[in-house]
């Protein structure tokens, strides 16, 4: 393992140490390790690593925003995160941004040699604790947003910050009837049709996955 580079990151320093131990004795290239996202955005930016294993939450800069900051940048490391979350949005939004892994922490120990070896294949990588259909629904989340026009994203991001059809109607000099129609037209391809309250909800379990 010795030409597969990485940089580790995590705010916890027992599981930080763990992981870096585990990984240093299978002979993987650890070129550097840090606590906060600014530190390892320096890290990745200065070494250009294959792969960065990063904490979904850190000081600073959390993982997923410094994932996307490389990566809308053209750094050609992929990316590895670590979540306690188990949540279907949280699998979303890491699909969003097309992540090579996403690991529980729980299993971070025991999976992470196989994920760097599928990652390093080309291939995406999600903690076995998943069930597919929850890794199913993600996507089918993503492709059903992936399906709205560019009127009907820009709508959906302002319901998102609460605003009313009236206010919205004025933001984008629209009548508040195309604003009503446009939000129907949402609905019917987020497939919430007949679900009380379908698009606030929504919203409030994706709003993540419009930026």
């Amino acid at each position: 393992m010795d030409n597969i580079s990485l940089v580790l990151a995590d705010d916890h320093p027992l599981l930080l140490e763990g992981l870096y131990t585990a990984l240093k004795s299978k002979g993987f290239n650890i070129l550097g390790k840090a606590n906060d996202g600014s530190s390892v955005l320096k890290l990745i930016n200065e070494l250009n690593p294959q792969i960065a294993i990063l904490d979904i939450e850190m000081p600073q800069m959390d993982g997923l925003s410094v994932a996307k900051y490389c990566m809308e940048n053209g750094y050609e490391t992929k990316f590895i995160i670590l979540s306690y979350h188990k949540e279907t949005e949280f699998i979303a939004r890491a699909k969003s941004l097309n992540l090579s892994g996403y690991l529980l922490k729980e299993d971070a120990l025991v999976e992470i040699e196989l994920c760097i070896q599928k990652v390093m294949a080309g291939e995406q990588y999600y903690s076995k604790a998943f069930h597919l259909k929850d890794v199913s629904k993600a996507q089918t989340s993503l492709d059903r947003l992936e399906s709205l026009t560019p009127s009907e994203r820009k709508i959906l991001k302002l319901i998102a910050v609460n605003r009313s059809t009236r206010e919205i109607a004025d933001i984008l000099f629209i009548s508040e009837r195309t604003v009503e129609k446009h939000r129907s037209n949402i609905i019917q391809k987020l497939d919430l049709n007949g679900k009380l309250n379908g698009l606030i909800t929504w919203v409030l379990h994706n709003k993540h996955l419009l930026n």
